[in-house]
C-alpha cells in the first residue's frame, strides 16, 4: 500500500501568539506566594493552566469584587442605639451614674484608642 501524502503546514517564524497585544508587566514572586499560586492552580478544574493565565484570572477576579463601604451616619446611629440597648440589657442593676460611665466606656472605647479610630469624627 502506498503511503498517503500528509498535509504539510508551513512553520511560521517568530514567537507564537498567546494573549494578543497588551502591556507586558514583569512580576517577581518569592517562594511563599509562588507556592500559594501553584496550589491555587492545582485546585482549578482546567488542566495545564499556566502561571501567567492564573495571575490574569486572579487579578480580574479581585478587581470585580465589590468592597464593603463604611456605614452612613444614619446606620452608625442605628448601630450605636442597638449597642446601647444591648449594653443596658446586659448590665446589672447598678447606680445610674456608674452604669452610664460603663456604657460610655464601652461605646467610645478606651481613651488610648480614641485618637486612632477612623470611623469616628475627631473630638473638638
Amino acid at each position: 500500500m502506498a503511503k498517503s501524502i500528509g498535509v504539510i503546514t508551513k512553520k511560521r517564524r517568530g514567537r507564537p501568539v498567546t494573549t494578543g497585544k497588551g502591556t507586558l508587566i514583569g512580576v517577581r514572586l518569592l517562594d511563599d506566594p509562588l507556592s500559594t499560586l501553584d496550589a491555587w492552580i492545582a485546585k482549578q478544574k482546567e488542566p495545564g493552566l499556566s502561571r501567567p493565565e492564573a495571575i490574569r484570572r486572579l487579578v480580574e477576579r479581585s478587581l470585580t469584587v465589590k468592597t464593603r463601604s463604611m456605614p452612613s451616619e444614619r446606620q452608625r446611629a442605628a448601630l450605636a442605639d442597638l449597642a446601647s440597648k444591648t449594653i443596658d440589657s446586659l448590665t446589672v442593676k447598678a447606680a445610674d451614674d456608674e452604669k452610664a460611665g460603663r456604657k460610655r466606656r464601652l461605646l467610645k472605647g478606651p481613651e488610648e484608642f480614641q485618637e486612632v479610630r477612623v470611623d469616628r469624627p475627631k473630638a473638638k
